[in-house]
Protein backbone atom coordinates (compact mmCIF):
# COMPACT_ATOMS: atom_id res chain seq x y z
CA UNK A 1 0.00 0.00 0.00
CA UNK A 2 1.59 3.21 -0.58
CA UNK A 3 0.47 6.76 -0.05
CA UNK A 4 -0.67 10.31 -1.78
CA UNK A 5 3.98 10.49 -1.73
CA UNK A 6 4.70 8.38 -3.50
CA UNK A 7 2.32 9.14 -6.77
CA UNK A 8 4.01 10.08 -9.87
CA UNK A 9 3.51 10.26 -13.63
CA UNK A 10 2.85 6.41 -15.14
CA UNK A 11 2.05 5.01 -11.98
CA UNK A 12 -1.47 2.66 -11.95
CA UNK A 13 -3.48 2.76 -8.89
CA UNK A 14 -6.98 1.04 -8.12
CA UNK A 15 -9.42 3.97 -7.66
CA UNK A 16 -12.80 3.86 -7.30
CA UNK A 17 -13.17 -0.01 -8.72
CA UNK A 18 -11.42 0.84 -11.94
CA UNK A 19 -7.46 0.70 -12.69
CA UNK A 20 -6.11 4.42 -13.59
CA UNK A 21 -2.70 5.23 -14.68
CA UNK A 22 -1.72 8.92 -13.32
CA UNK A 23 -0.96 10.99 -16.34
CA UNK A 24 0.12 14.75 -14.68
CA UNK A 25 0.60 15.44 -10.65
CA UNK A 26 1.22 18.49 -8.94
CA UNK A 27 2.45 18.33 -4.86
CA UNK A 28 0.95 21.34 -3.77
CA UNK A 29 1.50 23.21 -0.31
CA UNK A 30 -0.53 25.84 0.43
CA UNK A 31 0.61 28.79 3.25
CA UNK A 32 -1.96 27.88 5.21
CA UNK A 33 -3.66 24.31 5.51
CA UNK A 34 -2.15 20.39 4.74
CA UNK A 35 -0.65 19.83 1.40
CA UNK A 36 -1.76 17.77 -1.06
CA UNK A 37 -1.44 16.24 -4.24
CA UNK A 38 -3.67 17.18 -7.67
CA UNK A 39 -3.88 14.24 -10.23
CA UNK A 40 -5.32 13.64 -13.84
CA UNK A 41 -6.17 9.81 -13.68
CA UNK A 42 -6.78 8.38 -17.07
CA UNK A 43 -8.54 4.78 -16.78
CA UNK A 44 -6.44 2.03 -18.71
CA UNK A 45 -10.00 0.11 -18.92
CA UNK A 46 -11.77 2.91 -21.36
CA UNK A 47 -10.11 5.58 -21.46
CA UNK A 48 -12.16 8.34 -19.76
CA UNK A 49 -9.69 11.49 -17.66
CA UNK A 50 -10.71 12.17 -14.27
CA UNK A 51 -9.31 14.66 -12.11
CA UNK A 52 -8.77 14.37 -8.59
CA UNK A 53 -6.94 15.71 -5.81
CA UNK A 54 -5.32 13.52 -2.80
CA UNK A 55 -4.63 15.04 0.79
CA UNK A 56 -0.69 14.49 2.14
CA UNK A 57 -0.18 10.96 3.35
CA UNK A 58 -3.86 9.45 1.77
CA UNK A 59 -2.89 5.54 1.21
CA UNK A 60 -3.64 4.59 -2.15
CA UNK A 61 -3.47 1.06 -3.65
CA UNK A 62 -0.98 0.31 -6.59
CA UNK A 63 -1.60 -2.04 -9.56
CA UNK A 64 1.53 -3.71 -10.55
CA UNK A 65 0.96 -3.73 -14.43
CA UNK A 66 3.48 -5.39 -17.13
CA UNK A 67 3.96 -4.26 -20.36
CA UNK A 68 4.84 -6.69 -23.98
CA UNK A 69 4.69 -6.45 -27.26
CA UNK A 70 2.06 -7.90 -29.22
CA UNK A 71 1.77 -8.36 -33.26
CA UNK A 72 -1.26 -7.46 -34.57
CA UNK A 73 -2.98 -10.26 -37.11
CA UNK A 74 -6.58 -8.89 -37.61
CA UNK A 75 -9.90 -6.74 -36.01
CA UNK A 76 -13.55 -8.37 -36.30
CA UNK A 77 -16.97 -7.04 -35.35
CA UNK A 78 -16.58 -6.72 -31.42
CA UNK A 79 -12.06 -6.72 -31.15
CA UNK A 80 -9.13 -7.07 -32.11
CA UNK A 81 -6.89 -10.05 -32.19
CA UNK A 82 -2.87 -9.68 -31.07
CA UNK A 83 -0.21 -12.31 -31.01
CA UNK A 84 2.52 -12.21 -28.08
CA UNK A 85 5.83 -12.21 -30.09
CA UNK A 86 7.38 -14.59 -27.87
CA UNK A 87 5.39 -18.08 -27.10
CA UNK A 88 3.12 -16.92 -30.04
CA UNK A 89 0.12 -17.30 -27.86
CA UNK A 90 -2.97 -14.91 -29.18
CA UNK A 91 -4.60 -12.35 -27.53
CA UNK A 92 -7.97 -10.55 -27.79
CA UNK A 93 -8.97 -6.73 -27.12
CA UNK A 94 -12.44 -5.04 -27.17
CA UNK A 95 -11.97 -1.90 -29.31
CA UNK A 96 -12.51 0.10 -26.17
CA UNK A 97 -9.51 -0.40 -25.60
CA UNK A 98 -7.28 1.11 -28.16
CA UNK A 99 -7.15 4.34 -28.48
CA UNK A 100 -6.88 5.95 -32.62
CA UNK A 101 -7.38 2.21 -33.36
CA UNK A 102 -8.02 3.32 -36.97
CA UNK A 103 -4.21 3.53 -37.57
CA UNK A 104 -3.52 -0.05 -36.73
CA UNK A 105 -2.37 -1.91 -39.79
CA UNK A 106 -2.05 -6.09 -39.60
CA UNK A 107 1.41 -6.82 -38.43
CA UNK A 108 1.87 -3.63 -36.50
CA UNK A 109 3.55 -3.95 -33.13
CA UNK A 110 1.87 -2.72 -30.35
CA UNK A 111 2.34 -2.54 -26.42
CA UNK A 112 0.07 -4.15 -24.00
CA UNK A 113 -0.40 -3.47 -20.60
CA UNK A 114 -1.35 -6.26 -18.49
CA UNK A 115 -2.42 -6.58 -14.95
CA UNK A 116 0.64 -8.68 -13.19
CA UNK A 117 -1.85 -10.45 -10.99
CA UNK A 118 -3.71 -12.22 -13.28
CA UNK A 119 -2.19 -11.21 -16.97
CA UNK A 120 -5.37 -9.51 -17.90
CA UNK A 121 -5.17 -7.50 -20.46
CA UNK A 122 -5.72 -3.32 -19.55
CA UNK A 123 -4.94 -1.41 -22.72
CA UNK A 124 -2.95 -1.32 -25.67
CA UNK A 125 -0.38 1.46 -26.87
CA UNK A 126 -0.06 2.06 -30.54
CA UNK A 127 3.74 3.56 -30.89
CA UNK A 128 4.34 7.11 -31.17
CA UNK A 129 4.31 7.58 -35.04
CA UNK A 130 2.94 4.96 -38.02
CA UNK A 131 3.90 4.93 -41.44
CA UNK A 132 0.83 4.42 -43.71
CA UNK A 133 0.47 5.16 -47.34
CA UNK A 134 -2.43 7.31 -48.72
CA UNK A 135 -4.84 5.40 -51.14
CA UNK A 136 -6.93 8.61 -51.86
CA UNK A 137 -6.43 12.47 -51.75
CA UNK A 138 -8.83 15.08 -52.66
CA UNK A 139 -7.03 17.19 -55.55
CA UNK A 140 -4.87 20.22 -54.39
CA UNK A 141 -6.03 23.42 -55.51
CA UNK A 142 -3.63 25.98 -56.82
CA UNK A 143 -3.08 29.28 -55.38
CA UNK A 144 -4.36 27.83 -52.43
CA UNK A 145 -0.86 28.01 -50.61
CA UNK A 146 -1.15 31.41 -48.47
CA UNK A 147 -1.20 29.48 -45.87
CA UNK A 148 -1.02 25.98 -44.00
CA UNK A 149 -3.44 24.44 -46.87
CA UNK A 150 -4.78 20.76 -45.82
CA UNK A 151 -7.11 18.46 -47.82
CA UNK A 152 -8.37 15.37 -46.78
CA UNK A 153 -6.78 11.89 -47.27
CA UNK A 154 -7.62 8.39 -46.83
CA UNK A 155 -4.85 6.23 -45.71
CA UNK A 156 -4.62 2.30 -46.48
CA UNK A 157 -5.88 1.25 -42.52
CA UNK A 158 -9.50 3.37 -44.07
CA UNK A 159 -8.78 6.60 -41.42
CA UNK A 160 -9.28 10.08 -42.63
CA UNK A 161 -6.04 12.31 -42.47
CA UNK A 162 -5.84 15.90 -42.71
CA UNK A 163 -2.52 16.58 -45.33
CA UNK A 164 -0.04 19.06 -47.18
CA UNK A 165 -1.84 20.06 -50.39
CA UNK A 166 1.32 18.22 -52.34
CA UNK A 167 0.58 15.14 -50.87
CA UNK A 168 -0.77 12.19 -53.96
CA UNK A 169 -1.98 9.39 -53.51
CA UNK A 170 0.78 6.83 -53.82
CA UNK A 171 2.97 8.76 -51.33
CA UNK A 172 3.99 7.37 -47.96
CA UNK A 173 3.56 9.57 -44.99
CA UNK A 174 4.35 9.38 -41.01
CA UNK A 175 1.17 10.00 -38.80
CA UNK A 176 0.89 10.20 -34.96
CA UNK A 177 -1.20 7.98 -33.26
CA UNK A 178 -1.53 10.18 -30.61
CA UNK A 179 -4.25 12.46 -32.61
CA UNK A 180 -4.08 11.36 -35.99
CA UNK A 181 -2.21 14.19 -37.51
CA UNK A 182 0.22 14.26 -40.62
CA UNK A 183 3.50 14.47 -39.08
CA UNK A 184 5.90 14.47 -42.71
CA UNK A 185 6.27 12.34 -45.93
CA UNK A 186 8.23 9.68 -45.79
CA UNK A 187 10.94 9.37 -48.77
CA UNK A 188 11.72 5.89 -49.76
Amino acid sequence: MATSNDIRKGLCIEYSNDIYKVIEFLHVKPGKGPAFVRTKLKSVTNGKVIDNTFSAGHKIDEVKVITRKYQYLYDDENGFHFMNNDDFSQLYLNKEMIENSNLMKAGEEVTIILKEADETPLSAELPQSVYLEVVEADPGVKGNTATNALKNAIVETGARVMVPLFIEPGDKIKVSTEDGSYLERVKE
